[in-house]
């Protein structure tokens, strides 16, 4: 029996790389200037990043529906025999999950297996990949879900918001905070746990920011040489370039994915965010 995997934007992986995997993507909407568009379907990263980058300018997100879940649920359940596996969005961050399970619930739990990646961005995606590879070397579906459970185990996340525009337009900081921590080039060093995002440090400066990051890399990580290393930016490529480079040198990294965030993550982080995933023992 074999396996239909699916995923959504959230994961920030190319389109053109996930086709190469055989992954199917749901795209979450993402509202600006009162006009809808999909993540990375009718909207790529460098529009979105033009389009906010506009005085006053608060883009919005929303969960993908039940209904589309079903739709497309309901079509592969009734034309042909595969199994579904859906990895989502972190269900912290987005209903998009429960949305999941309440098509899977009404169309054919059996059949459909829907994973919290806990995960958001190319750390969820490493894990969308690491599925991937598994279904093409033939696994079962025990062991599939056992891939990917090991990867939500054991993903890092650590990311540096590039500037603290989009956390107050957003409510997340106020007005005299945001101010104050630009004023002063203070960077935020957020992780993940538990598919939250917490604040982990304060750096003054990018490259001091950076340079704590590999630090916790060293500390957390585990044969890091052997490990896809994923890293990613907001409308700040030649960061992300300088940040390969600098893990190539320090531990002897060879493989790497390399993404711009999109919409449905670039709408919480704004331009300038660079981030880096990797596995912990």
């Amino acid at each position: 029996m074999a396996i239909r995997l699916y995923t959504d934007n959230a994961c920030d992986l190319d389109l053109d790389y996930l086709n190469k995997l055989q992954v199917k993507v749901f795209h979450m909407p993402v509202t600006i200037k009162e006009q809808t568009y999909r993540d990375r379907l009718t909207i790529d990263p460098p529009e979105f990043y033009r389009l906010i980058s506009e005085p006053g300018v608060v883009p919005t997100t929303a969960q993908i529906t039940p209904g589309e879940f079903q739709q497309e649920f309901e079509k592969v359940i009734a034309e042909t025999d595969d199994d579904i596996i859906y990895i989502a969005f972190s269900s912290v961050l987005s209903g998009t999950y429960q949305s999941a399970c309440l098509a899977r619930d009404l169309v054919n739990p059996q059949r459909i297996t829907v994973i919290d990646s806990k995960s958001a961005s190319v750390g969820f995606g490493l894990t969308v990949i690491r599925a991937a590879q598994a279904i093409a070397a033939g696994k079962d579906k025990s062991q599939v879900i056992a891939e990917i459970e090991d990867n939500i185990r054991r993903i890092q996340h650590l990311f540096i918001v590039g500037n603290f525009e989009m956390l107050k337009r957003g409510g997340r900081v106020s007005s005299t905070s945001a101010a104050l921590g630009n004023l002063l080039n203070i960077k935020l060093l957020l992780h993940f746990v538990e598919g939250a995002i917490v604040p982990l440090e304060k750096a003054h400066g990018f490259k001091k920011a950076r340079k704590r990051m590999l630090e916790i890399m060293e500390e957390r990580g585990s044969n890091l040489a052997d490990q896809l290393i994923g890293i990613n930016h907001s409308n700040y490529y030649e960061g992300a370039l300088e940040l390969k480079g600098m893990i190539e040198e320090r531990f002897g990294c060879k493989n790497f994915v390399i993404s711009e965030i999109g919409a449905a993550i670039g709408s919480h982080v704004g331009a300038g965010t660079i981030s880096v995933f990797f596995l912990t023992e």
